[in-house]
């Protein structure tokens, strides 16, 4: 695709148009990348603004993990050098919260790790989201596995508000990156949420060896959910996981897939989130080519950014923070 026809098609997007399948390989081969992600940029503005929206998380329950992803450092068939513990602590969790909160994130996260929680872990989480939410004004979120309809039932009567549950990847690529259950119980969950009056957060991680036409694939299916949260994580390989060897992706592959992504899914909040750091130096230019959102702080068990400085990089590349609160 030329840049002619790179701005038509923006221009058709703008207007209400989907990007088709095909439209979005040809997207994805464009010889003139400066202008696609300009592109999505325009689109970006078009649709939502300046306005950044900033989550971050605790990360409630980690390692002991089950499952058998190749790329998390929190799963037992991995040798990853991490800290595990059952149930966080209350208190630190509401201290996370609130330190955020007081910088001016919108939203805050429980992370558990395992294939979902039981009904007794979900009981002490529900008890901590309640200590936030008297603690600080905060929205709340969880992303706790595959959870049943009854355990979402409980999250939302204890105010949680949206629900995070990452495909990860294309259909045709999860199986290469995880056995021991399938993207079907992902979208079966995302749907379930979604039936309770749940908004859901849901992305993937890039670089897992996946084609750009199977970052296409997820990018159409996370459109056909409606999803408008999408965390866009990179790969960052951590020792002793099956990926921990895993080739890096140039800085044109990273803002290809965002731009992508954008033209896909046009009113979504594109979020940044895992392996953001290996993408710092150019952190400026993913900003400007379709990314809209953020998780700050610590991210798990991969070390994140200070959110003040964050603050400073979004404010500095035109973005506000204020506009996005509820």
């Amino acid at each position: 695709m030329n840049a002619a026809e790179i701005l038509e098609l923006t221009e058709r997007v703008k207007r209400g148009s989907s990007v088709s399948r095909s439209e979005a390989l040809e997207l994805s081969d464009a010889a003139d990348k400066p202008v696609l992600y300009a592109s999505a940029n325009a689109i970006r503005e078009h649709f939502c603004g300046n306005a950044l929206d900033l989550c971050s998380i605790t990360n409630a329950k980690s390692g002991r993990c089950r499952e058998n992803c190749k790329w998390c450092s929190q799963s037992a068939w991995h040798q990853a050098n991490i800290e595990v513990y059952p149930i966080v602590d209350r208190q630190r969790a509401v201290n996370e919260a609130k330190s955020h909160a007081d910088q001016g994130v919108m939203r805050h996260s429980l992370v558990t790790s395992g294939k979902r929680v039981t009904d007794a872990e979900l009981s002490q989480l529900i008890v901590i989201f309640g200590a936030i939410r008297d603690g600080c004004s905060i929205g709340l979120c969880a992303s706790m596995g595959l959870l049943n309809r009854a355990q979402l039932q409980r999250l939302k009567e204890a105010g949680v508000t949206r629900y995070h549950c990452n495909l990860e990847t294309a259909p045709s690529h999860f199986s290469e990156v995880c056995t021991t259950h399938s993207i079907d119980e992902k979208v079966d969950t995302i749907r379930q949420a979604q039936q309770l009056g749940l908004e859901v957060c849901s992305g993937g991680i890039i670089g897992m060896g996946e084609s750009m036409a199977q970052r296409i694939e997820l990018a159409l299916l996370l459109r056909d959910l409606g999803i408008l949260s999408i965390p866009i994580n990179i790969l960052n390989p951590i020792a002793g996981t099956a990926l921990e060897s895993a080739p890096p992706l140039t800085e044109d592959d990273v803002l290809t897939t965002i731009a992508l992504f954008r033209f896909i899914n046009p009113r979504a909040w594109l979020r940044f989130a895992g392996g953001r750091l290996l993408i710092r130096h150019y952190q400026q230019r993913a900003l400007h080519a379709g990314i809209n959102a953020s998780i700050v702080g610590d991210l798990l068990t991969t070390i994140g950014s200070r959110v003040a400085d964050d603050l400073r990089d979004f404010r500095g590349a035109g973005f506000s923070l204020e506009e996005t609160r509820s």
